[in-house]
């Protein structure tokens, strides 16, 4: 692949503007106002994939958003790879927080990265790193050196559960059968250590309402004589860790797997920079579960975060009322072999018993997902990790991600395939914040690494 760089190279300006283009749609899946944008997202991957070399492209209506689907065949001889990614994105809000336009793509050169980085939303998840993909698919197809099949499945709803992927799994596993699954929806250790994401935690989310009183109450005239539901979600959402940060929920430990200790000092090789990471989030101290270090703390062990919480009046100036209904919305990280039912219904139950007499409590699951381990010892890894050190120029980094992607364990069910999460992203992307951004370096990297894994993957495949 002598000319890769160099093809690269001679097409880097376009293959930004086009990403550009991308990203430029407000494909966000969970605000139904930017339907029609996603959508029209949907078309231009669709395109994207044609022109980069794909044979055969479907739009592929679902319940909710279309999922993309193209491939490009080679022989029945070979293995075939299914690219999995997807085009929606995460809400831009805060608006007010973000420095240039959230789907104005703009480049600024960073302290990290010194050539720049894209700066918008989905930049980096995942609009960037599926479009490395397209564009490294485009260049194996113009050079005649694809060596094997590749199909893509890029959905439109990973922001919000992916609700319709599964049934769609289900129905297409002739059209989606493969040999492995390449996902680029992850990170790398530090912009320099090429790292492969060898688990994701599951996840488990829900959303919580606190009845009281029928309607809004005068908190002079009620206050302390009724149930106020905000101060009672409050105490119950405060109860649910203790003072040592371990979730209270009874059962909610059980099925965990603990890593042994050898386990723990292979991860605590890779490289970390304790005040670096404070610096970077402008805080003075760490904060997590007693008993595990930070990179422990966010990979390997389950979790509970409120994500938004709401009620009463929250308007300009005062209004003194006791609110009727208060909510929150609640995330759990889960970690082999935790069942995200399960610990959906632990949680429910749990929530239900806490509440004090006087209010009413619902609690309504919104998505969730398995844990994933890969095992290091199957081929895509040993691709992977080839592919990284042929491009880096250093070996691959095994390492936990806290993440959570709820269809890769669907695939293996379904479709029973490994998968091998590539990314190219870096921790400081801001992914899911205000001036999420994606390093130019980090985009061209993945491009030019990608080929090599098809490449490594199919010799391996073959001598296998």
């Amino acid at each position: 692949m002598e000319s890769l760089t160099a093809y690269i190279a001679q097409h880097r300006e376009r293959f930004i503007q086009e990403l550009f283009e991308l990203l430029r749609h407000p494909s966000v899946s969970a605000d139904s106002a930017y339907s029609q944008d996603v959508l029209d997202t949907a078309d231009l991957v669709a395109e994207a994939l044609r022109k980069a070399g794909c044979t055969a492209v479907e739009v592929c209506e679902t319940e909710g958003y279309p999922i993309v689907y193209g491939e490009r065949r080679v022989s029945d001889d070979l293995p075939t790879i299914l690219v999995y990614g997807h085009y929606d994105v995460q809400p831009p809000d805060p608006l007010n927080l973000w420095e240039t336009a959230p789907f104005e793509p703009v480049i600024r050169k960073t302290e990290l990265h010194p050539e720049g980085a894209i700066f918008a939303r989905g930049s980096s998840d995942d609009k960037g790193q599926m479009y490395m993909h397209v564009k490294a698919l485009e260049y194996m197809v113009s050079q005649n050196a694809l060596p094997c099949n590749v199909k893509f499945m890029i959905e439109g709803e990973e922001e919000v559960g992916s609700s319709s992927l599964s049934a769609f799994v289900r129905e297409n596993r002739e059209k989606l059968a493969n040999d492995v699954i390449l996902i680029s929806d992850t990170g790398m250790i530090e912009k320099d250590v090429p790292s492969i994401t060898t688990g994701l935690r599951g996840l488990s989310y829900v959303e919580v309402t606190v009845t009281g009183p029928n309607r809004d109450l005068h908190s002079g005239l009620y206050g302390g004589a009724v149930a106020n539901p905000i101060n009672v979600l409050a105490k119950m959402i405060a109860s649910l860790h203790d003072e040592n940060n371990h979730i209270t929920i009874p059962g909610f430990y059980d099925k965990v797997i603990e890593l042994s200790t050898g386990e723990r000092a292979l991860m605590a090789e890779a490289p970390f920079d304790l005040e670096a990471y404070k610096k970077a989030l402008d805080i003075k101290a760490v904060y997590g579960e007693k008993g595990y270090v930070t990179n422990e703390r966010n990979s390997i062990r389950p979790t509970l975060d409120v994500n938004g919480i709401w009620g009463g009046y929250t308007g300009q100036g005062a209004k003194t009322v006791i609110a009727s209904q208060a909510h929150a919305k609640i995330s759990m990280r889960l970690v082999p072999d935790q069942d995200w039912n399960e610990i959906t219904d632990l949680f429910t139950k749990h929530f239900k018993n806490i509440a004090p007499e006087g209010v009413t409590v619902e609690v309504k699951p919104h998505h969730g997902g398995q844990a994933y381990v890969t095992p290091m010892d199957h081929i895509g890894y040993q691709a992977a990790s080839k592919a990284y050190e042929t491009t880096f120029g250093t070996p691959s980094i095994p390492h936990r991600g806290g993440g959570s992607i709820p269809i890769v364990p669907l695939f293996e069910k379904e479709l029973g395939s490994k998968t091998i999460l590539m990314g190219f992203g870096l921790n400081s992307d801001a992914i899911h914040s205000p001036n999420e951004h994606f390093g130019v370096g980090n985009f061209l990297k993945g491009i030019e690494t990608i080929p090599y894994f098809y490449q490594y993957y199919t010799e391996l495949f073959r001598s296998s």
